[in-house]
C-alpha cells in the first residue's frame, strides 16, 4: 500500500533479501560510553533502540573496530573480541522488536588510531606511510602482511556482526578512516601496488570487501562509506568519487556517500553540516554517483525535512537517506511524517550540542529533546501522579516544554506569557536563514501545547499576588533572563538596541553596525547582519571571539565568516555611546568605532527579583531555564521537562 503522503519515502526496498521498511536509514552513532571492557550497557542499547521506535528502517551502531590496533579512542566496540557477542545480540534484539535491522559500522583508524591514549600505546599505529601523525605519535607503513592482516580483521568482525544477529554491516571507507586513508591521493604516498593510481590505492578496500563478501556470504548485505569528495586541498573531488564508486558497483550492496576527512576541523562542518550550510548539502555527489552504478546509492548531509527527503528519492537523486542528529532530535519523525503529522517533527537545528557533549561529556544529549541520554529511565512510565492544579509562567521554550510535558501527565495547566508571542529568545531567530529550524522548534511547541490542553494567556504579565489569588498546586517560573545592559555614558540612546531589532523582516538598523559583545550570539548575530549586505563591527572585551560556542559551531562561523567584511576587535572594552558611535579602549588607545545602530549583545543575566518573589506564590514553586542561570536551549528544555516531572 502506498503512504499517501510520502508515496517514495515510505516505500520499501529490498536488498540481498533484506525488506526495509522505508527508505529512511539511521546513519551510523557510535556510543559516549560503554562498560569498562567496550560492551554496550544498557544506556546504551536504549538510546539506539529509541531510534528504532520511531519508524527508521534501520539504526546502524557507528565504530565497530575491528582491530586492536585500529582503534581511536576508549569507547568503540571491539569487534575482535568475541565477549563483545552479548551486548551486540541484545542490541539487535532491540531493534528487531520494532522491525528495525540492526547494522555495524566496520572501522579501523589507521594512522589516526592510539590518538586518544586507549591503553595500548605500546602499539604503533599503523597506515599507509611511515610518518608522525597530527597528534605527535609515530605511525608504520603497513607491510603486506598487515594489509591481509587487517582484511582478514574486517571479515571476522563482520561474521561476529552477523552472528550476533545483526541484519547488515556497513564498512567506513570514507572520512580518513584506515581505508580511505589509502584511498586518498593525499593520504596515501605509497609507490608499491598499494598506492600511487587510483587502481592501486583502491586495491586495499576492494580486498577487504571481497574478505567480508567471504566472510558473511553471498546474500547478507554489504554497505559501503565513502567520501564522495574529501573537500581538503589536494584532495579527491567528485570525479574521481565517481571513479571509485564504480570500481564498488556490483561488489557491494549500498553505496553509502558522504563527503569530506573528518581530522580537517572546517571540513568536520561540512561532513556534518553546520547551521551555515545548506541542508542536504551534500547531496549533489550521491546524486552525481547513481548516474554512473547500478548499485542502490545512499545520500545523507543535515538532512531533516521529509519533504526534501521525498524529493531526493523520487526524482532519483538516491535510493535511501541516512540521517543521525534528526534521529536524536526527533527519533518518532519518520512515523509522524507518514501518519500525516509532519507538523509535530522537531527539526535539528545543526547547532553541535550532540557533538559537544559526546566529545566532552561523553554523553548523549540535544538541544530539542530532554529524552536524548535518558532513555533507559524514560522507557518505562513515570508513576502516576494526581492531577494538580499549575500555572507556567514564561512562554519561552523552557516553559513551553514544562507546560506540555505537565498537561500530557493529566495536569490542568495555564501559561502566562507576558509578550504576544511564545517563543522568548528564539523569537530573534524568525527572519535569519541558519536559524531557522530554531524557530520552527517553536511552532512545534506551540502546536503541542493546543494539542495537550494548555490555556495559553498572552499579553499578561503575572504577578506573584495574582498567580497566588489563583491557588494553584504548583507554580513553574519560566521568566527567563534580562540583557546585560553596561553601565557606559550613553547607553540610553536610541542608535542603542537589543536583540528584539531582529524580531522583525528587516532589522530595526542602520548601515553601520557596531555589536557590543562578541560572544555566541554576538557573533551569529554578525553572520547574518553581513549577509544583509550591513558594515559590521564586533566590540568584545574578552581575548577571544565567540568564546562561549561550541568548538564545532565556531570551525563552522570562522568558514562562514570567511570573504565576508565582518571586523572584530578582542581586548576591546567600550567605554561610551555618542553620536559617532561607540568609544572603546584598547591596547592601543582610546578608538571610535562609527556607527548608525549599536546592537547590545553584551550577555544575559537572571531576572532574580522577580523570580525570588514567586517562592510562597503556591504549595510547590520549581524554577527553570535561565531564571536558574543563562544558559542555552538545551538547558531551559531539559530543565522544564524534568521540572513537569517532578510535579
Amino acid at each position: 500500500m502506498v503512504n499517501k503522503y510520502y508515496p517514495n519515502l515510505a516505500s520499501p526496498i529490498t536488498i540481498k533479501g533484506v525488506t526495509f521498511k522505508n527508505r529512511i536509514f539511521g546513519a551510523p552513532m557510535s556510543n559516549p560510553e560503554m562498560d569498562p571492557d567496550c560492551n554496550m550497557r544498557k544506556e546504551e542499547i536504549a538510546f539506539h533502540e529509541n531510534r528504532a521506535r520511531g519508524g527508521l528502517a534501520s539504526v546502524a551502531i557507528g565504530l565497530g573496530i575491528v582491530d586492536a590496533v585500529g582503534r581511536t579512542h576508549t569507547k568503540e566496540v571491539k569487534l575482535y573480541d568475541v565477549m563483545s557477542l552479548p551486548s551486540l545480540k541484545e542490541a539487535a534484539n532491540a531493534m528487531h522488536r520494532h522491525n528495525c535491522h540492526a547494522v555495524m559500522e566496520l572501522a579501523h583508524g589507521g594512522k589516526y588510531a592510539n590518538a586518544r591514549g586507549h591503553g595500548n600505546a605500546e602499539d604503533t599505529a599503523i597506515g599507509p606511510n611511515d610518518e608522525i601523525n597530527p597528534d605527535g605519535l609515530p605511525v608504520r607503513s603497513m607491510t603486506e602482511e598487515d594489509i591481509y592482516r587487517v582484511a582478514d580483521c574486517f571479515a571476522k568482525g563482520a561474521k561476529l556482526v552477523k552472528d550476533a544477529g545483526f541484519d547488515m554491516v556497513l564498512i567506513h571507507g570514507g572520512h580518513g578512516w584506515l581505508l580511505g586513508q589509502f584511498s586518498s591521493p593525499t593520504m596515501n604516498h605509497r609507490t608499491d601496488r598499494w598506492g600511487g593510481s587510483l587502481e592501486n590505492r583502491m586495491r586495499f578496500p576492494l580486498l577487504v570487501i571481497e574478505k567480508v563478501r567471504e566472510a558473511v556470504g553471498p546474500n547478507y548485505p554489504i554497505e559501503f562509506r565513502m567520501s564522495g569528495a574529501e573537500y581538503i586541498e589536494g584532495g579527491y573531488t567528485i570525479e574521481e568519487g565517481i571513479e571509485q564508486a564504480k570500481m564498488l558497483d556490483g561488489k557491494v550492496d549500498i553505496i553509502h556517500v558522504s563527503a569530506g576527512i573528518h581530522e580537517d576541523m572546517e571540513v568536520f562542518t561540512l561532513t556534518h553540516p553546520s547551521m551555515f550550510v545548506d541542508h542536504g548539502c551534500n547531496v549533489y555527489l550521491a546524486a552525481e554517483i547513481k548516474k554512473h552504478v547500478k548499485t542502490p546509492v545512499a545520500t545523507l548531509g543535515g538532512l531533516n525535512d521529509p519533504d526534501m527527503m521525498e524529493e531526493i528519492i523520487a526524482s532519483g537523486k538516491a535510493d535511501i537517506v541516512e540521517l543521525a542528529r534528526q534521529s536524536i532530535c526527533d527519533p518518532y519523525f519518520p512515523e509522524k511524517a507518514f501518519s500525516g503529522n509532519a507538523a509535530d517533527i522537531t527539526r535539528c537545528c545543526r547547532c553541535y550540542t550532540c557533538f559537544y557533549n559526546y566529545l566532552t561529556n561523553r554523553t548523549f544529549c540535544c538541544a530539542f529533546n530532554p529524552v536524548v541520554g535518558n532513555e533507559l529511565e524514560n522507557k518505562h512510565a513515570f508513576p502516576p501522579t494526581t492531577p494538580k492544579k499549575v500555572i507556567v509562567v514564561g512562554g519561552g521554550p523552557g516553559g513551553m516544554e514544562a507546560a506540555v510535558t505537565a498537561a500530557n501527565r493529566g495536569h490542568t495547566v495555564t501559561l502566562y506569557e507576558k509578550n504576544d508571542r511564545l517563543g522568548g529568545q528564539l523569537l530573534s531567530e524568525q527572519y535569519i536563514p541558519f536559524k531557522q529550524d530554531m524557530y520552527r522548534f517553536v511552532k512545534v511547541l506551540e502546536g503541542r501545547l493546543k494539542k495537550a490542553g494548555v490555556d495559553v494567556r498572552l499579553n499578561t504579565c503575572i504577578t506573584a499576588e495574582q498567580a497566588a489569588a489563583e491557588h494553584p498546586d504548583v507554580i513553574i517560573s519560566a521568566i527567563g533572563a534580562k540583557p546585560i545592559v553596561p553601565p557606559i555614558p550613553g547607553i540610553d540612546s536610541e542608535k542603542v538596541v537589543g536583540l528584539e531589532a531582529l524580531h522583525q523582516e528587516t532589522p530595526a538598523l542602520g548601515q553601520r553596525v557596531v555589536i557590543l559583545g562578541g560572544g555566541l550570539v554576538g557573533s551569529e548575530c554578525a553572520i547574518y547582519l553581513d549577509g544583509l549586505g550591513k558594515d559590521v563591527t564586533i566590540v568584545e572585551m574578552k581575548d577571544d571571539w565567540a568564546a562561549d560556542a561550541y568548538f564545532m559551531h565556531k570551525n563552522a562561523m570562522i568558514r562562514a565568516m570567511r570573504g565576508s567584511n565582518i571586523k572584530i576587535h578582542v581586548n576591546t572594552k567600550a567605554k561610551a555611546v555618542t553620536d559617532a558611535g561607540l568609544v572603546c579602549e584598547t591596547s592601543e588607545g582610546e578608538v571610535t568605532f562609527e556607527a548608525d545602530s549599536i546592537l547590545l549583545a553584551a550577555g544575559m543575566k537572571s531576572d532574580r527579583e522577580t523570580a525570588n518573589s514567586f517562592y510562597n506564590a503556591a504549595p510547590r514553586v520549581f524554577e527553570t531555564g535561565d531564571v536558574i542561570r543563562p544558559g542555552r536551549v538545551v538547558e531551559a528544555v531539559t530543565t522544564g521537562y524534568y521540572r513537569a516531572l517532578d510535579i
